[in-house]
């Protein structure tokens, strides 16, 4: 990542709660009362010792210690001194945070403004967490492709459609599966040279996860992008890239904000593949923009 994607996106605050949001499904529920805890009120987690965390929020010292260390930092004496860091920055002037929770009788301009802001914020976390020498990688093995095959299901299958026509417009093979028959089907050709991404939040959707096994069983360079990094679609993954999600609500499911992450990695993906294969790209992006040009202009009255 660059120094200034850092700077806009890495700040203490946004980078702490991007791995509560991305890590919060693979822990326990009492580590995610933790986790969540100091995310919410870094000021007030600060000031505790170990012991006081943990009966904040009704855990142990083991489980504090245990989050921390998820969390990234090696225990919890260093998880305090980022709190702290973290509260001093908020308490130099940083507008305050938007709550992001929509009620059933929310004026719509509010649900706007709340909707804009979790974009906005699923976004700035994805970026944060995004494992540029992994989306390197896959770019790389993208642009050598003989042929890729994207598999997602759902809200996923829109992204990996969407995928598939920008490297179809830049003059690439490339195919969506959200079939999962026709997806383990086409997975059995792929060989050396190949490239099967699959796409799904929760990492687990079995419908995915089969037709990418088949496809690194068969030879195909392997890419997942998940929301989160110790899924079980990984194990069957070259490449992992991981997006970030906002906390699901009754109106707002997590595959819509899922998809916002999922369609920053795909975009950044196709930029990647565009720019290594420039001399091939522009010509073809150039000749399906005239081919549809006519579609685009004005008929005369």
């Amino acid at each position: 990542m660059t120094q200034d994607v850092k700077e806009i996106f890495g700040s203490p605050g946004g980078s702490l709660a991007a791995k509560v949001r991305t890590l919060a499904p693979s822990m326990t529920r009492s580590m995610q009362r933790v986790a969540e805890a100091v995310a919410s009120d870094p000021a007030g987690c600060a000031a505790l010792t170990v012991t006081g965390l943990a009966e904040l929020t009704g855990t142990s010292e083991a489980t504090v210690v245990r989050t921390a260390r998820i969390l990234g930092y090696p225990g919890y004496r260093d998880l305090r001194l980022a709190l702290a860091g973290l509260a001093a920055q908020q308490q130099s002037g940083r507008a305050p945070a938007i709550t992001t929770d929509i009620a059933v009788d929310d004026p719509i301009a509010d649900v706007v403004t709340k909707l804009a802001y979790e974009e906005q914020q699923t976004l700035a976390d994805t970026a944060a967490g995004l494992d540029t020498v992994q989306l390197a990688a896959a770019v790389a093995a993208l642009a050598g492709a003989r042929r890729t095959d994207v598999y997602g299901i759902g809200a996923s299958g829109l992204v990996a459609q969407d995928l598939t026509q920008k490297l179809l417009r830049i003059g690439l093979i490339a195919h969506a599966h959200s079939d999962p028959h026709l997806a383990v089907t086409n997975a059995v050709q792929l060989r050396s040279g190949d490239v099967a991404i699959a796409i799904t939040h929760s990492g687990s959707t079995g419908d995915v996860i089969e037709p990418l096994r088949v496809a690194f069983e068969h030879g195909a360079t392997t890419v997942a992008i998940s929301g989160r990094p110790d899924s079980p679609v990984t194990q069957y993954a070259d490449h992992v890239l991981t997006t970030s999600t906002s906390r699901e609500s009754e109106l707002r499911p997590a595959a819509m904000s899922s998809r916002t992450s999922q369609l920053l990695v795909v975009d950044c993906l196709f930029v990647g593949v565009a720019q290594r294969t420039y001399e091939t790209a522009a010509p073809a992006l150039a000749a399906s923009y005239e081919a549809l040009a006519h579609r685009h202009r004005t008929s005369p009255r």
